[in-house]
């Protein structure tokens, strides 16, 4: 690469750590806040696939010492959220498509098991609260967004995994679904489809009600199937606009 083109690829490198806001000093462990702002820069776009992580430049833009930055970074790597390249340091991992659909397959065992040991063990309380988390998105109005759709998904998961007697189908289905968001924004539940995934987890929820532990794997599996269908449609038409 010549000189201009490594100046400019240090401009663009500097402007997304621009991005980065400095940690404030609150409650939460210093550590955990540089990890967590990390991993939001990264899934949020801010910090880009393959791009280096300079050491100097995130002290910098995050306001905290270089020793704070190393201890925070290995968690993002557990996550598989970094990678770690010798003689080069850390920088954002990269995703291919077929890794996707590996992680795919993963998900639909994972959560199909979640759903089905959910309607076995959960409380009563717990199914009310895993149907609160889907009534209280409705009524879909066109003005919902995004984060909409991630709210639903958050809250939904979070109380499924947590009745289902399994803590570790949590820990990793959220590492895997770091990863999927890493393979690019197409990989975001589009705002049009809050409406689709409304109606699939109301049906697994409708089933884990009725105690119906199969029928609720596999309404989560066709869930996680469409889900699948979504990224690989929108790549498709993204592909065959850029030709």
């Amino acid at each position: 690469m010549d000189g201009k083109g490594s100046v400019l690829g240090d401009v663009e490198t500097i402007l997304q750590m621009d991005k980065l806001k400095p940690i404030e000093r609150e409650s939460m462990p210093l550590r955990r806040q540089v990890t967590a702002r990390l991993r939001e820069a990264i899934l949020n776009g801010d910090l880009k696939p393959g791009q280096k992580l300079v050491e100097r430049e995130l002290c910098a833009s995050l306001d905290v010492s270089r020793p704070l930055l190393r201890e925070a970074l290995p968690q993002l790597q557990a996550e598989g959220l970094i990678t770690w390249v010798a003689h080069r340091g850390p920088s954002v991992a990269q995703v291919d498509s077929n890794e996707i659909r590996e992680i795919f397959q993963i998900r639909i065992a994972l959560e199909s098991l979640a759903a089905r040991e959910f309607a076995r063990k959960a409380t009563d309380e717990q199914i009310a609260q895993l149907r609160h988390e889907v009534s209280s998105q409705k009524p879909v109005t066109p003005s919902r967004s995004l984060q909409d759709v991630l709210a639903l998904k958050v809250g939904f998961y979070s109380v499924l995994f947590s009745g289902c007697g399994n803590k570790m189908i949590g820990q990793i289905v959220n590492q895997l679904i770091n990863q999927v968001v890493l393979f690019d924004e197409l990989a975001l539940p589009a705002p049009d489809r809050l409406q689709e995934v409304i109606e699939e987890l109301d049906a697994i929820v409708s089933a884990i009600e009725a105690r119906d532990a199969t029928l609720a794997s596999e309404m989560c599996a066709i869930h996680v199937r469409n889900a699948d269908l979504q990224v690989r449609s929108r790549r498709f038409e993204t592909t065959a606009v850029a030709l």
